[in-house]
């Protein structure tokens, strides 16, 4: 299984940036999506989430980022985007993506829960 992130950069706040993982080897319909964020000397935290195709799409976002980020899949492609919009400087950080089976109920409370599969981090550094 590989999931590979892209789409992360260096942009002043108030700019936007999507970011985007590609799945593979893994039935991406029957999988949550989701991405994780870690800034240095903080702890990993869930950002944002959307269950399983067989779910209905529910989608779960931090509190820090409703309104701005949105979470999407595209299964034609087997992948995941978040498009993040006013950025802020606190949004600094590596970016990861996951996948795991976790029920639709736990999805759309708290995002991912039991990662099956992580990918490599995308850093996102924004600027004052």
């Amino acid at each position: 299984v590989q999931l590979q992130a892209s789409g992360g950069g260096l942009v002043q706040a108030g700019d936007s940036l999507r970011l985007a993982c590609a799945a593979s080897g893994l039935t991406f319909r029957s999988y949550n999506m989701g991405w994780f964020r870690q800034a240095p000397g903080k702890e990993r935290e869930s950002v944002a989430a959307i269950s399983r195709t067989s779910g209905g799409d529910g989608t779960y976002y931090a509190d820090s980022v409703k309104g701005r980020f949105t979470i999407s899949r595209d299964v034609a492609k087997n992948t995941v985007h978040l498009q993040m919009n006013s950025l802020k400087p606190e949004d600094t950080a590596l970016y990861y993506c996951a996948a795991d089976r976790s029920p639709y109920g736990v999805i759309v409370r708290r995002g991912l829960s039991s990662v099956a599969y992580w990918g490599q981090g995308t850093q996102v550094t924004v600027s004052s």
